[in-house]
């Protein structure tokens, strides 16, 4: 096996960009120069934009380890250990390695015990899927990633790639070079391979520095070869002012950085106790600024904003805008670690004069998480984490004005909300809709705790056979309710084409890799109900605690062959390409308090269900009626 390089430090965030800071300081400078604007940064988008593949692009390891059939790994304690043989047992993985059939799980380097060459020691079972990127995670196919009348970011143009869509007297801007590094990197309109990564990281990084007054300078996608390497950053620095290399600086057997770095000069700093972005590397090399960044979108993200674009501003004598931080009441739970300051994307939007922010995916490699957010809620290194309803600082990446002029959702997920968000601004400019899904239960509580306006729901009363009513009466006691209806669709099973596994009802479902939803999700509830009449205990599905948080994330998964089966909606079967077998019609609304219906976005939002064009995108979906769709009901008490 090969040698890992486990040995990072935590330095603190600001101890770490401190120590650095002093090390290069001496060698930076402004001057003066005539320059011209580079076009893309800043445009608005004229249309909505929806990715043509998943992100990841099939099942990836999440951790450095060994990829296991997790069954094999059943009754492994601390008192009975189990011994695991290479090639029989288990493989070796990287971070993002494909993890295939028959593996379905990784366990991590830092808790395996070496017996001898080909064995190695558990002391703990491994739960299926556990340390596995699942495909589309990130990105699916065919959702929105970016609305129509959005002035495109950074972050924006790197998902916009991942997602496989292609196409004056100042300072003088300082060159940096940025490398991309990895053997499986692939660039963007490249033919698509089963093992390969779509390389957005440096492009991000490209815009980032634009804005931060520097010329970027992106290199070819560099292969795990340390001796290329080595040259490369060598050469780098000889002709630029500061140096990026992206990937390769964390604990994997492919991981050359902090090598080649310690050779060509000093490295002042390995791995800051930061959450995202740990293994960054800050070095210096003949005199240049040389910053080693994660792999993953989010930490490179972080990475940089905590310790480039400090250094750029000196080198630039550009001083970026300042983010804005303001209050807000926190709406789930947040546990963190001792060991790092953790930066959690959030949601933000203005609830009765309150702000409140939903933190979002906290994956490093949840890219869409920096596209959907509106800020980050930041837990200090010496918290374990943040309470339910406490009120937080949110350093924000959007205006004020766009969040008190946006409708917050939460709730269960459809596809149509990406149609409503997309044709909200259009219809009602300066006006915006949020989604965060969380199922139709979660949705509800949400409401109930002032942290929503609506609450996308579709929950069966299983006496009366009625949609949402029933549930909104038994949790709102004295608030007075209303439901905006929205749009019936069908419920079914989503199966690969041609159903190979020849699915035909809810019973056929214990002869198959099944993926479901998360709980308090309407599609678990109806799923529950139906094996529940059909006499199934869930126990009987394979993979019944597989969970997925959206419809399109089930069919991505389908589409990948890592699932079998999973209840979701016929819009999402035909988004994918895939078989459906229809279950039953159901009724998706919005939950929304009486108070809320004179406000002019929810207004605004109301209007859209009701416009032509929305019922006309709903028919290019398919699987939707609309008769009632925007009309408002009264919940009786």
């Amino acid at each position: 096996m090969s040698k890992r390089n486990l040995y990072l430090s935590n330095k603190r965030v600001d101890k770490a960009l401190e120590s650095f800071l002093a090390a290069v300081r001496p060698c930076l400078a402004a001057a003066d120069e005539k320059v011209k604007v580079i076009e893309s940064l800043d445009r608005v988008t004229a249309a909505a934009v929806y990715a043509r593949c998943n992100s990841p692009l099939y099942d990836s390891a999440a951790m450095d380890g060994i990829a296991v059939i997790s069954v094999n790994t059943h009754g492994a304690r601390e008192t009975n250990p189990v011994d695991l043989r290479q090639g029989t047992d288990f493989m070796v993985v990287d971070t993002g390695d494909p993890i295939r059939p028959p593996y379905d799980s990784v366990i991590m380097a830092e808790e395996l015990e070496e017996v001898d060459e080909s064995t190695l020691r558990i002391r703990a079972a491994a739960s299926p899927w556990q340390h596995v990127r699942p495909i589309g995670e990130d990105i699916v196919k065919g959702e929105m990633i970016i609305p129509s009348g959005h002035v495109i970011r950074p972050i924006d143009i790197g998902v916009l790639l991942s997602g496989g869509i292609t196409e004056i007297q100042v300072k003088k801007r300082p060159r940096v070079a940025i490398i991309p590094t990895g053997t499986e990197l692939l660039e963007p309109g490249e033919q698509l391979t089963d093992d390969g990564i779509i390389e957005s990281n440096s492009r991000v990084f490209e815009a980032m520095v634009t804005q931060g007054g520097g010329i970027p300078s992106r290199f070819t996608p560099v292969p795990d070869d340390y001796g290329l390497l080595r040259e490369i950053i060598s050469d780098a620095v000889n002709n630029h002012d500061m140096v990026l290399v992206n990937a390769g600086s964390s604990a994997g057997t492919e991981d050359y950085t902090v090598h080649v770095l310690r050779e060509l000069g000093q490295v002042v700093v390995h791995g800051v106790a930061m959450k995202p972005g740990k293994p960054v590397i800050l070095a210096v090399v003949k005199d240049k600024p040389v910053i080693g960044v994660p792999g993953y979108p989010v930490s490179a993200y972080l990475a940089y904003e905590n310790f480039a674009a400090p250094v750029l501003e000196l080198l630039s004598g550009n001083v970026t805008n300042k983010r804005q931080t303001v209050k807000a009441t926190l709406t789930r739970r947040l546990v963190s670690s001792l060991k790092h300051r953790e930066y959690v994307r959030v949601k933000v939007g203005r609830v009765e004069g309150k702000l409140v922010a939903a933190p979002l995916a906290r994956g490093a490699g949840a890219a869409m998480s920096l596209v959907r957010a509106d800020g980050f809620c930041i837990i200090e290194q010496d918290l374990e984490g943040i309470g339910a309803g406490r009120e937080v600082d949110i350093i924000l990446t959007n205006s004020l004005s766009e969040i008190d002029s946006t409708v917050v959702s939460i709730g269960s997920h459809d596809l149509i909300l990406d149609v409503i968000a997309d044709m909200l601004p259009g219809l009602h400019p300066g006006m915006n809709l949020s989604s965060t899904h969380v199922g139709s239960l979660g949705g509800l509580l949400a409401l109930t705790n002032g942290e929503a306006h609506i609450a996308p729901t579709h929950i069966l009363d299983e006496q009366t056979g009625e949609y949402n009513s029933a549930a909104i009466k038994q949790l709102f006691y004295s608030e007075p309710m209303a439901l905006i209806k929205g749009v019936g669709r069908m419920q079914g099973i989503i199966t690969a084409k041609g159903n190979p596994k020849r699915i035909n009802s809810i019973a056929d479902l214990t002869g198959c890799r099944y993926i479901n939803r998360q709980r308090g999700a309407g599609t678990r509830i109806l799923l529950d109900y139906k094996l529940e009449r059909e006499g199934i205990c869930p126990s009987d599905i394979q993979g019944y605690d597989r969970e997925a948080a959206t419809h399109m994330a089930v069919a991505a998964a389908i589409k990948s062959g890592s699932a079998e089966a999973g209840m979701g909606i016929l819009s999402a079967a035909k988004a994918m390409d895939l078989d459906f077998v229809f279950v039953s019609n159901e009724e998706y609304d919005f939950a929304i308090p009486q108070r809320f219906l004179t406000l002019p976005h929810v207004k605004a939002f109301i209007s859209v269900l009701r416009n032509e064009r929305f019922l006309e995108r709903l028919d290019k979906l398919g699987g939707y009626t609309w008769d009632r769709c925007g009309e408002v009901l009264l919940i009786d008490r």
